[in-house]
């Protein structure tokens, strides 16, 4: 079971690496795949600074999770996912935001795997 679990952390995990990575050397071709258009000026230098820190800085700290076998490395990105889906709830029920209900399941997804993961994964758990 500790094998299908590190399997499940480190496919996305990578993903997430490689996506935040494309933030940095091809924003026009990152954006369309999370249904966004690119921005100008300082915009633009903060959606790439902000998305791409955001999927670099978890799928790093999934690795360092497997890696150490620490929980914290993968509550923090459980954390940051679980917020993303409440800000993506908030922007529909708010400021009439498409519902993104795919993205939704992907994250209450994930960062469900990344708890379970914390305790199963861990010297901790």
């Amino acid at each position: 079971m500790k094998t299908v679990f590190r399997v499940l952390v480190a496919l996305p995990a990578i993903l997430f690496v490689v996506m935040g990575l494309r933030w940095a050397v091809d924003p026009a071709g990152a954006a369309p795949g999370l249904g966004m258009t690119l921005m100008e000026g300082v915009g633009l230098s903060s959606q790439i600074a902000d998305v791409g820190a955001f999927f670099l800085g978890m799928g790093m700290m999934m690795l360092i999770g497997l890696i150490t076998a620490t929980a914290s490395w993968f509550q923090a990105p459980a954390l940051m996912l679980g917020l993303a889906a409440v800000f993506r709830l908030l922007a529909w029920l708010v400021h009439d935001a498409a519902l993104a209900l795919p993205m939704i399941i992907v994250e209450v997804v994930m960062a469900t795997v990344l708890l379970l993961a914390s305790s199963r994964l861990t010297r901790e758990g």
